[in-house]
């Protein structure tokens, strides 16, 4: 089969090359194989069938059908005894043949990126008898493509973490945009990266879509979150080049640059001498900018005369020091203790040692505070003897009791009646002296357990 005239088909071929080269949007014919033979058995037959490759220009708008190209039988003497017929992908549908030159259009816009090519078979037939004049022959027009999409995204939009404090250059995350566009003719699938947004924080690879810290010593401290905007445009990135977009959030992730600094020199705190043990006397807390481990602290007592005393510990969910009571305190022996106390990381990064040292000292001051505490008597169990025989007014014993404050307050006594319901004793008000109320019968009553109150006398 022959496409036309020898010079036409020159033509075609030289102008198909530089429409290729020249990245046009134009269909192209593939090199011709004029009059191919093949060999069956011992004898070799020449055939009449010149088959090309067809190439259509993918999503032509004209409103008449675009011609494809030719088929012609060195049997048609174009005499309109020979009609030609197209079967296989799209015929009828999408291609059409004039029966009597073998010229093909398409009748619909066609689109690379649903289907690429279509094979189909043509095939020469007597116009009389309707009988093949020689073998069918197969043949494959391929839809040429056009720049007709943009680069996409698909994994976008797009979240990354990068350390803070990060060298210029750290590879933060890849961006990768696809291109449904033909990737082995011209440009239009070749694309190229460019930075719209996030610059002079951060650059990108233009032929990889890696994303890079462009700054030294960024600070999350300082900013934490930065939103990127990436641009993929194909064409090599040149003019007319489709492009789409896509956005990056970039967080900084925390490293332990921020030494923990206590807002004051030094604390005082006030308590009540009655604070029972293990209570908490104060919360203390040194300063770290830095979150989640890289502020992790830990806290000690170094230095001071409340030692013994006072014990210091961290809340783990706060980070505060809380300083409890270790000793029961007294008023009357101590009025006040000076504690020396230091709060270090736990968690050092040995990059940033120079930003150190990542402890912090402060003092705090304990005020103990006077409670008006009740008398104390000298013993906690008197034992007195008396005779039954005893008269009324007869002195048993005498207790004693004082006031424990600075103050030193008279005591008043006075005896629980509801130990002495029978009223066998009474008791001297000042002095604390007990004497008999009543005759006493030892075969009654033995022994008499009494509770003798004392008060501080206002």
């Amino acid at each position: 089969m022959k496409l036309g005239k020898v010079e036409f088909c020159h033509f075609l071929q030289i102008l198909a090359l530089f429409l290729c080269l020249s990245g046009m949007n134009q269909a192209e014919l593939t090199r011709s194989r004029s009059k191919p033979y093949f060999q069956s058995g011992r004898t070799r037959t020449k055939r009449s069938w010149v088959w090309n490759q067809f190439f259509v220009l993918e999503e032509y708008m004209g409103t008449d059908p675009l011609y494809v190209g030719k088929l012609h039988s060195d049997v048609d003497k174009g005499d309109g005894s020979i009609k030609y017929i197209l079967s296989g992908e799209g015929a009828s549908s999408i291609f059409i043949i004039d029966e009597n030159t073998g010229d093909i259009h398409a009748t619909k816009r066609l689109d690379r990126e649903e289907q690429a090519y279509y094979t189909l078979r043509a095939q020469a037939l007597d116009r009389l008898t309707n009988k093949p004049v020689e073998p069918e022959s197969e043949f494959v027009i391929k839809i040429q493509d056009i720049n007709d999409n943009e680069p996409k995204f698909l994994d976008g939009p797009y979240t990354a973490g990068v350390p803070e404090m990060s060298p210029v250059g750290t590879s933060v995350v890849q961006v990768t945009a696809t291109d449904a566009d033909d990737p082995t003719y011209g440009n239009s699938a070749r694309v190229v990266y460019s930075i719209l947004q996030g610059q002079p924080y951060f650059s990108v690879e233009p032929k990889t879509g890696v994303i890079k810290t462009a700054l030294p010593n960024m600070d999350r401290e300082a900013k934490d979150q930065y939103l990127l905007v990436i641009q993929a445009k194909d064409m090599v990135g040149q003019n007319g080049g489709l492009s789409g977009t896509t956005s990056v959030t970039v967080t900084l992730t925390d490293v332990n640059d921020n030494p923990p600094r206590f807002p004051r020199r030094s604390y005082q705190y006030n308590v009540p001498e009655s604070l029972p043990v293990a209570s908490v006397v104060a919360r203390i807390k040194a300063a770290d900018a830095d979150v989640g481990p890289n502020a992790e602290m830990e806290y000690k007592i170094v230095d001071g005369d409340g030692l013994g005393v006072f014990k210091i510990s961290v809340d783990k969910d706060t980070q505060e020091g809380i300083i409890t009571i270790q000793k029961e305190l007294d008023f009357e022996a101590k009025t006040s203790y000076t504690l020396r106390i230091e709060a270090a990381n736990m968690h050092v990064d040995p990059r940033f040692l120079s930003l150190g040292p990542f402890s912090d000292m402060t003092t705090v001051k304990i005020i103990v505070e006077d409670v008006d505490e009740p008398p104390v008597f000298t013993s906690r169990l008197y034992s007195m003897v008396v005779s039954e025989a005893a008269k009324v007014g007869t002195i048993i014993g005498t207790v004693a009791a004082h006031d424990p404050d600075a103050s030193n307050s008279p005591v008043r006594y006075s005896i629980d009646r509801n130990t002495d319901l029978e009223r066998y004793f009474n008791i001297d008000a000042n002095s604390g002296v007990i004497t008999t109320a009543k005759s006493l019968d030892r075969e009654t009553n033995a022994v008499h357990n009494i509770t003798v109150l004392a008060m501080e006398s206002r």
